[in-house]
């Protein structure tokens, strides 16, 4: 038998019907939607006189345009509140499971489909937002689709798609102190570039992503799509089934038993062949923070901007534009540049397993005078936790406020907008031109090292505080 790659284990048993040797319906396991991109799904949807076709297969959450604060009070800004009551009509009259605001399940929709128990290896796992790609943490082909494709979800729980090449990247070794997963994956895009694996599904490897919790494997593939992959995943292991067992939606019984022998048969077989296969030393990466308007424009933080000689010919304009942009200039080091703003949270670093990390970190320490810091969990199940936990306390007797769930700041949809020309050090997935709000100046990093600008007031590298 052939040996096959866990990309092509699951693509293949979820071929419908082979439409040629390229294209293929496709079935999807599960379906998540939010407030953003389902209106106008569900409106062809009953223009077509359609119901959902299995509305068991579908979850609904409020998360993208939603306020962090006052969550209990009728919502302000126009758009949002008509946003929000569409998708609770929209699901009543079709059948489908809602997590609005204030349900206890409620919160980022790639933060909750984990938590409770719903996202599983082996699964085929789309919704209409890029970062989808979070739910192949658990060795589930997870991508992102358009409202179009959201309707055709709805109406036939199936896609019509190509088969994407196939790109395992290995990172062998034990990470440096102060090093996480947000680390190690802007860390990739800025060797690889930005569409460095554009046309590819993505599969995770080596002993440096074996070593990693699951929020923080979820931390890496949720950044998949900003190296141009279709979507990322790592094979399901130990701990993958320790997370997943005992969750609200995980099977139970002799179905637990029965799920698990086929998770684990999912990884890829030795002797697998994939299309490109890249290789990186853990030892070589240090905290990243990027520079530019892309994620592939990232460095070590004890480095430099590049000088325009590094940069291809072919690219000094957008790089020269990019810095532009940002008000900085080729060789000037990052560490000591000035941050106005402060974000954690977002479906990359809003998990509990970031707050913690946050809050342990400026423990004992105060926020800098001239940061402005929005701490936003996840989920309610985060902002649960972190109660529990004594989280909040410890981040008040910082100088900071935990606020409530949603995408928030990540993409500023919301009241939560970074001003024009202000600098903010972000744990979200983007920092394109605008990402954070009109004219915001966005540099990714770690909830470490955004916690270390948070406390300094700058650029700063997070193993000279730890």
């Amino acid at each position: 038998m052939t040996p096959k790659t866990i990309i092509d284990k699951i693509w293949d048993q979820h071929v419908v019907e082979a439409i040629d040797k390229d294209t293929s319906v496709f079935y999807i396991d599960r379906h998540f939607i939010h407030e953003v991109t389902s209106p106008q799904a569900f409106t062809g949807l009953n223009k077509r006189g359609k119901k959902v076709a299995r509305p068991h297969k579908t979850v609904a959450t409020a998360d993208h345009n939603v306020p962090t604060i006052n969550q209990h009070l009728t919502i302000q800004e126009e758009l949002s509140r008509v946003q929000v009551n569409t998708l609770a009509k929209n699901c009543a009259e079709h059948g489908i499971e809602l997590y609005g605001l204030n349900h206890p399940y409620n919160g980022i929709v790639h933060v909750i489909g984990p938590e409770l128990g719903i996202t599983q290896p082996g699964m085929t796992i789309v919704c209409g937002d890029s970062h989808t790609s979070t739910h192949g943490a658990f060795g589930a082909i997870a991508f992102g689709i358009g409202t179009s494709e959201v309707e055709m979800v709805l109406a036939s729980q199936c896609l019509i798609l190509s088969k994407p090449k196939r790109m395992r990247i290995n990172i062998e070794g034990t990470l440096q102190q102060g090093v996480k997963s947000k680390d190690i994956v802007l860390y990739i895009i800025s060797q690889i570039s930005a569409s460095g694996a554009t046309g590819y599904f993505v599969e995770f490897a080596g002993s440096a992503i074996r070593s990693l919790s699951m929020e923080a494997r979820m931390t890496i593939c949720n950044m998949s799509i900003e190296m141009g992959a279709r979507g990322g995943l790592i094979a399901p292991d130990e701990t993958t089934f320790d997370y997943i067992k005992g969750r609200e939606m995980a099977p139970k019984g002799h179905e637990w038993d029965k799920a698990l022998a086929y998770w684990k048969s999912l990884p890829s077989d030795p002797g697998a062949e994939f299309d490109k296969e890249l290789h990186f030393k853990a030892e070589d990466i240090e905290p990243m923070i990027t520079y530019g308007t892309n994620p592939g424009m990232g460095l070590g933080i004890s480095g430099s901007i590049p000088v325009l000689d590094h940069i291809d010919e072919s690219s000094r304009k957008s790089f020269l534009k990019s810095l532009e942009y940002m008000g900085f200039n080729p060789g000037e080091p990052m560490l000591g540049k000035t941050v106005d703003y402060v974000f954690i949270g977002s479906c990359t670093n809003g998990r509990i397993e970031d707050l913690r990390a946050f809050a342990g970190f400026v423990k004992g320490k105060k926020k800098a005078d001239n940061v402005t810091a929005w701490i936003v969990p996840g989920s309610k199940q985060v902002e649960a936790q972190a109660e529990k936990e004594g989280l909040r306390q410890i981040l008040e007797e910082a100088g900071f406020e935990l606020r409530q769930p949603g995408c928030s700041a990540c993409l500023a949809m919301n009241e939560d907008k970074i001003p024009t020309g202000k600098y903010a050090v972000s744990t979200s997935n983007r920092n394109f031109e605008g990402r954070q709000g009109p004219g915001a100046r966005t540099m990714l990093a770690s909830p470490i090292t955004a916690a270390a600008a948070a406390i300094t007031g700058k650029i700063t590298d997070p193993r000279t505080l730890l």
